[in-house]
């Protein structure tokens, strides 16, 4: 079954929201005491968030926008292409139970890297791959985890690796979207099979793989 850019599957329900204000500059959040931060895109946010959320050791996943130049962009802006913004998650985890590398391991795993600005149906810069790093270990370790991963893919890993700036929190009808909304075709279509995929081949990392989806 083909399936449609996402902007276009889920045009009736969010035409309405898509008009909400700016959202506001989101400065890192301090993480907890024995958390860390870190900021990925891999396509659309809604897949990532609800992929990662599913792993062990990581607390907290929020959708938003990074990567770009435009102050307090909106999903529309952003969707248009011209703010030079990704969608990303940026999530909490806990070290101590998952390393920053398995989760860029993950990462890579449970999207497309290989594919510039584009991930599926879904094409565009926003779409695009990509790690923004917070520290100087981040930076190393996702280009060591990048180099360790791209002999197993048939064409170069063109994912991005860019100091993190700067955070965006997404509309709050974009946070936890695949848990609000299982049903609609999108979720369905795109995120199930995912789903699916991670809870067999990261079942020791996955915090419930006996889940149906």
């Amino acid at each position: 079954m083909k399936v449609e850019n996402k902007t276009k599957i889920e045009e009736g329900s969010e035409a309405a929201a898509s008009t909400d204000a700016p959202p506001a500059k989101e400065e890192p959040e301090p993480a907890t005491e024995g958390l860390e931060t870190a900021t990925i895109g891999g396509g659309c946010f809604w897949c990532i968030e609800a992929l990662l959320d599913e792993i062990q050791g990581v607390e907290s996943v929020t959708s938003g926008y990074a990567g770009g130049a435009k102050l307090n962009p909106t999903y529309r802006e952003v969707c248009d292409g011209d703010t030079g913004h990704a969608e990303v998650v940026q999530l909490q985890f806990n070290p101590s139970t998952i390393s920053y590398a398995d989760l860029l391991r993950i990462f890579l795993s449970i999207h497309n890297p290989t594919t510039p600005n584009r991930q599926g149906a879904d094409k565009g810069s926003q779409y695009r791959s990509i790690i923004l790093y917070h520290n100087e270990p981040q930076h190393q370790t996702a280009k060591e985890v990048i180099a360790e991963l791209e002999p197993y893919f048939e064409k170069k890993i063109a994912t991005e690796v860019s100091p993190f700036e700067t955070f965006y929190k997404a509309e709050a009808h974009h946070q936890e979207y695949y848990k609000s909304n299982p049903a609609k075709a999108y979720c369905v279509s795109v995120i199930n099979p995912k789903l699916a995929h991670l809870r067999k081949h990261f079942k020791h990392v996955v915090k419930d793989a006996t889940q149906e989806v």
